[in-house]
């Protein structure tokens, strides 16, 4: 797994094979096809296992924010890591690319982003956000969006303000918001 989560930002999702990938793990192919039935599921369970770590740790940023713009500020400064470049970042890109052609894949992506839409949602509404499940699910669409830009070499100047005015509760949170 290690190797793979390795080779697909290296060399793009299509030129990682069972070979390239056996020898950087140390192993022969065979061991990687004892495994796993074909080297399309070994690279989906790699790209979304890194996926899934990455959305848990937001979850537990955005838990342990105490106010609704607090987790967007949060989210925006945990993401600034994301370069567009950076390995992970790459590995997210050619996952979400391989997602348009691989429909296990593409499924395995979207539950996951469907289960920390549910969580953030769930959060919003305790903190009594309007429409909070809407509203999670487009701060999470933009947030995907702002780190696919970074590998365009396109940034925002301060985001966050943006954001949080989707997540105000009243004219004066929205005021505090623009300061």
């Amino acid at each position: 797994m290690k190797a793979a989560v390795e080779l697909i930002p290296e060399r793009g999702w299509t030129a990682v094979s069972t070979r390239t990938l056996a020898e950087r793990a140390g192993v022969t192919p065979s061991v990687v096809h004892y495994h796993f039935p074909s080297l399309s599921s070994l690279l989906n369970e790699a790209a979304t296992g890194q996926m899934s770590k990455m959305l848990a740790g937001l979850n537990e940023l955005m838990e342990s924010a105490p106010s609704p713009a607090e987790a967007i500020e949060t989210m925006l400064t945990s993401v600034q890591e994301y370069t567009g470049a950076d390995t992970a970042s790459l590995l997210f890109i050619e996952a979400y690319l391989a997602s348009t052609r691989d429909d296990d894949l593409r499924e395995r992506i979207a539950r996951s982003a469907a289960e920390f839409r549910r969580r953030f949602g769930e959060w919003l509404e305790q903190h009594e956000v309007p429409a909070p499940f809407e509203t999670a699910a487009v701060l999470a669409a933009s947030v995907d969006g702002l780190l696919l830009h970074r590998g365009l070499g396109l940034t925002a100047n301060d985001p966050s303000a943006v954001l949080r005015r989707l997540l105000s509760t009243s004219p004066e949170e929205e005021r505090q918001c623009e300061q």
